[in-house]
């Protein structure tokens, strides 16, 4: 879905400048052909350092890999974490992507309220909640990385 997402909104944009620049009337104001030749460049660059990585359980954060930078939550924050394959359903996204190299940002729906997303494939989403707010993430095997994330945080877990 992601994979189908980006590549229609690249087209998309792209289309935007190498077509509809040449087919404004030639009065049109230099700062609109501007705008829309550096529109693709600044969606794209814009996005892409929010593309999630991956994600990794360390021994006192998970850390989610982004392009460039991760961020990291303490496993001390965390309360509980379940595979839901329907966590984002009824989703609405308030700030962030909603496929263009991802699903990103903060989203709200009736189950979750507010959270934050960090996902690449909606079919996998694992829900962590957090003693002050919520998180998905879609890693490649939501059951071992659930499994991987209880055995770090339940009491008494080695480091």
């Amino acid at each position: 879905m992601v994979k189908i997402i980006s590549t229609g909104v690249v087209l998309i944009l792209l289309a935007l400048a190498f077509i509809g620049v040449p087919a404004l009337p030639a009065k049109t104001p230099a700062f609109v052909m501007w705008l829309l030749c550096a529109l693709p460049a600044m969606v794209i660059c814009g996005t892409l350092p929010f593309v999630v990585c991956g994600y990794v359980i360390g021994p006192r954060d998970l850390e989610i890999i982004r392009l460039g930078w991760s961020n990291r939550i303490p496993l001390t924050e965390i309360v509980s974490v379940q595979a839901d394959p329907l966590a984002m359903n009824g989703s609405l996204r308030l700030c962030g992507s909603g496929g263009m190299f991802g699903f990103f940002g903060w989203f709200r729906n009736g189950r979750l309220g507010v959270y934050r997303a960090y996902c690449t494939d909606l079919s996998r989403c694992v829900v962590v909640k957090l003693r002050t707010r919520t998180i998905v993430v879609s890693p490649d095997s939501p059951e071992r990385f659930v499994a991987a994330l209880n055995e770090r945080i339940s009491p008494g877990a080695s480091a």
